[in-house]
């Protein structure tokens, strides 16, 4: 082979270097760029939630849509399931089996598939959380924790889509509580339900409907939301935790390179957790349920986690009625979904309430402590503690049946627990905030208590103190404070 000329490559140098420079004048992206890339990133656990959710979201789903044929057609079962082999079902039950039991590969990746997504909601959930209790919502972030609520209420509703697409008798028995959901809704309901399954329930097209929005619209809408959200965060600073060195002005952490490769090591990890997970754990057999069949309902049916705060409402709700002008109101079904809509709603309002009431309308890059903010942290430990006294609800059947006692007295606990455990679950998380900001305090002006006992010349005995660290000083005393005077002395209180 013969060498290649020198004079060759300064040749194809000089035509890149005009068509990057070409690029350049019309996009301005090279400045911008490099700007980006000398910005540091910091390095916490907790920020790593983001990015699991985020691949999770596209480990799989692709190689589905290439077996699954998304109508409710009937046709006979000839796959290799011999139980349901002769058996009546829709083409989409039939491709469902296919890829599980005849395509190679085909029952992993499903439920791989079924597994990231409970990955993807579950790590949106932990982050947001994440982003409420450390208040890294504050101005300029406002609009990111919106975007972020978005793509959880995007992230549960693909998952709903993507859960009835089988057309299993589970999923229709969970189709079927959506649609008296959507019945009670006055005025539109009946209008809406006659669209979503093309006629009267279950209808002629849900499998082509939910398919288009699962497939389509919905990861458009996510991925017009994570383009967004990772622009808005490329143009913010990134927030960071206190610390040595860390100032409202600047962010200390690791460079560009570094990061990027933690990145794609983080990757490859979730993606073979994931996989490993969907080996090992069966999940959603569709072939034990059956095809869907409207007169059948199936016994101990569990939505997936994330929906379950919805049906809990559902089903400890009692079966209340109203009627008005000669028009019935399910309130056993509105209520419930008013609830479930207004509890989501005043977490993604939250930031705006919290900067109106107080009045605190400053850019904000430092991440609070939580219990240097007892009341907010007081309320979304309230939030959590009613979405998991929820989904208690939606298992009421289950817990009567594993535990030997009736499904009334569960469902009557859980009603109570609604509004018993959010309010408990408030006050104890705030007195708990308090003296920990009181510990945190004696701790800095006393130092750390080592268990060793001295005494003193004159018989007094007193237990020795160790000093802290510069950084865990750092670390407790570095946030708001509020001062007030009293008796003529300055006494500190964290805000």
């Amino acid at each position: 082979m013969g060498e290649r000329s020198p004079e060759k490559d300064v040749r194809q140098d000089a035509r890149g270097e005009k068509v990057a420079d070409w690029l350049d004048g019309r996009l301005g992206g090279y400045g911008v760029v490099r700007a980006k890339a000398r910005r540091s990133f910091p390095d916490h656990w907790s920020f790593l939630l983001g990015e699991i959710s985020l691949y999770s979201f596209i480990v799989t789903g692709v190689y589905l849509t290439l077996y699954f044929h998304p109508s409710m057609n009937q046709v006979q079962y000839h796959g290799s399931y011999l139980p349901l082999k002769g058996r009546t079902v829709s083409e989409a039950f039939d491709s469902t089996l296919h890829i599980s039991f005849d395509v190679r590969g085909g029952r992993l990746i499903r439920q791989t598939h079924h597994w990231a997504a409970l990955v993807f909601v579950g790590a949106m959930l932990l982050q947001m959380m994440r982003v409420f209790f450390t208040g890294a919502f504050g101005r300029p972030r406002e609009l990111n924790w919106v975007l972020g609520f978005l793509l959880l209420i995007l992230g549960m509703f693909a998952g709903l889509t993507g859960y009835d697409l089988p057309d299993d008798l589970l999923s229709g028995t969970g189709l079927a509580v959506v649609n008296g959901t959507i019945l009670s809704v006055p005025i539109v309901g009946t209008y809406v339900s006659m669209f979503l399954f093309g006629g009267e329930f279950p209808g002629d097209d849900p499998v082509a409907r939910f398919n288009t929005v699962h497939v389509l619209i919905i990861p458009a809408l996510m991925v017009a939301l994570l383009t967004a959200h990772l622009i808005l965060m490329l143009r913010h600073r990134h927030t960071q935790y206190p610390g040595p060195g860390r100032r409202n002005q600047n962010v200390v952490g690791l460079p560009p390179k570094v990061r990027a490769v933690k990145s794609a090591g983080l990757f490859f990890l979730v993606s073979g957790a994931v996989f490993v997970v969907a080996a090992i754990a069966q999940i959603n057999p569709v072939w034990l349920y059956g095809p869907y069949r409207a007169d059948q309902v199936s016994a101990g049916s569990q939505p997936d986690w994330y929906m379950g705060v919805a049906d809990g409402l559902l089903r400890v709700m009692p079966g209340w009625e109203a009627t008005f002008w000669g028009h019935t109101l399910a309130l056993d079904n509105l209520i419930p979904l008013a609830a479930g809509v207004g509890l989501f709603l005043a977490l993604g309002v939250y930031p705006f309430v919290e900067s109106w009431v107080t009045g605190d309308d400053r850019e904000q890059h430092l991440l609070d402590r939580p219990r240097n903010r007892p009341v907010r942290t007081a309320f979304g430990v309230a939030w959590i503690s009613c979405y998991l006294v929820a989904m208690a609800g939606a298992a009421n059947d289950i817990i009567a049946t594993h535990f030997h006692v009736s499904v009334e007295s569960v469902t009557w606990v859980v009603r109570v627990g609604l509004f018993v455990v959010p309010c408990t679950a408030y006050v104890v998380t705030k007195r708990v905030a308090l003296g920990l900001q009181r510990r945190d305090r004696d701790q800095v002006l006393h130092g750390r208590e080592t268990g060793i006992v001295k005494r003193l010349p004159h018989g007094e005995f007193v237990e020795v103190h160790e000093p802290l660290s510069r950084q865990e000083l750092h670390q407790l005393s570095q946030h708001e404070q509020e001062y007030q005077e009293t008796g003529g002395q300055h006494t500190a209180r964290s805000s």
